[in-house]
């Protein structure tokens, strides 16, 4: 079973015309590989996640053909919606806690596209054969079926009208968008021919500190806060997206708050325990920070930061919001000399409306086709 990269999408500001819409699904995107009980979960990384998932493996196992490549989407759901954080915290590296969180809180997979089915490779096919031979080949979605532990074919409409409406509603449920995919043409490895269109939204930020850049002393990313209702500044994310130049900009722009090392905590910043911290293991301070004390793909990776006097603020793009931070990386806009620190707040932040997410699978055969 080789492992296989995905076909991608390129971001667009509108959806386009291409007679095929999907929901856009947030969670871990998978290449899935059965021969029989062999069942391979593939990521993007090219790092398995077959081990994290012994439910996934299951359902899988269940519900597709006996051989079959399926690309798809490993999700999580609490109650109506999706769960990004707690889909997180499915990758653990004890068994003995994988298989825990496997029974208390079981993800599931949404497939959209079928590469391979029995001995035949459909992968030179048009997606609107390998999406025909997809929806044949898994079962319709039964009455009162859970949504956890299962395989979902994901909805599809060619109407623009109920596409324009999937994205503004099933946001609510914790999705990320739509993506839209031409009905002619084979599948592409590594390519980005489908097109994605995503929620943005801006918010004014505090930058509290930046990390260097891998290749040399240039900024990477800021790292970004927003003040609770208890005044506690939390950590929300960071913007990391600049062209070199900018990066060198950056530098000279931050020069003038940047705090001594070591002096964060005497100088009163507000994450000064985290920034002064020189230990082996990230300090508490760091650990109630969601996705600040390390990452679960890179677990060797310094997460450590240059403390900046919490007295910038700047406008932001993001999609939304996964407990308290930004799900994806922000996109820095400008700076906001005229905004005070203390008045970028939650509240400044857009909610969506709620929106169930079994609503959202129960149209899963196609619509408007």
């Amino acid at each position: 079973m080789p492992p296989v990269d995905p076909m991608l999408a390129k971001a667009v500001a509108e959806i386009p015309a291409t007679g095929h819409v999907e929901p856009k699904w947030d969670g871990f995107r998978t290449i899935v590989f059965r021969d029989g009980d062999e069942v391979v979960l593939g990521s993007r990384n090219g790092r398995p996640l077959t081990r994290y998932f012994p439910d996934v493996v299951a359902a899988v196992r269940a519900h597709t053909p006996e051989r079959c490549v399926i690309d798809g989407e490993i999700v999580l759901a609490q109650g109506d919606r999706l769960d990004f954080e707690a889909l997180q915290l499915r990758l653990h590296p004890a068994a003995s806690r994988v298989a825990l969180l496997a029974e208390r809180t079981p993800a599931s997979l949404v497939a959209f596209d079928l590469l391979a089915l029995g001995t035949q490779d459909l992968t030179g096919s048009d997606f609107a054969v390998r999406r025909a031979r997809l929806e044949a080949a898994l079962p319709p979605p039964a009455a009162g079926r859970a949504l956890a532990g299962q395989v979902h074919l994901t909805p599809a409409t060619a109407d623009p009208a109920t596409a324009a409406r999937w994205f503004e509603q099933f946001e609510g449920a914790g999705l990320d968008g739509v993506v839209a995919k031409p009905l002619a043409g084979p599948y592409e490895p590594g390519k980005r021919v489908m097109f994605k269109v995503k929620h943005e939204r801006t918010a004014d930020v505090v930058v509290a500190g930046f990390r260097w850049h891998t290749s040399g002393p240039v900024v990477g990313s800021l790292l970004l806060g927003l003040y609770s209702d208890d005044g506690e500044l939390a950590s929300v994310g960071v913007a990391a997206s600049f062209p070199m130049a900018r990066r060198r900009t950056l530098l000279d722009e931050l020069a003038p708050y940047r705090l001594p090392e070591g002096g964060a905590t005497a100088a009163g910043h507000p994450w000064g325990g985290w920034a002064d911290w020189r230990g082996e293991a990230p300090p508490p301070e760091a650990e109630r920070q969601r996705g600040s004390a390390g990452s679960r793909w890179a677990p060797g990776k310094s997460l450590s930061f240059v403390p900046v006097r919490p007295d910038l603020v700047a406008e932001v793009r993001y999609g939304h919001l996964e407990g308290r931070r930004f799900r994806h990386t922000a996109h820095f806009r400008r700076w906001r000399p005229d905004r005070e620190p203390s008045s970028c707040t939650y509240a400044q932040l857009d909610e969506p409306v709620g929106y169930d997410l079994a609503d959202v699978l129960r149209g899963s055969r196609p619509a408007g086709r």
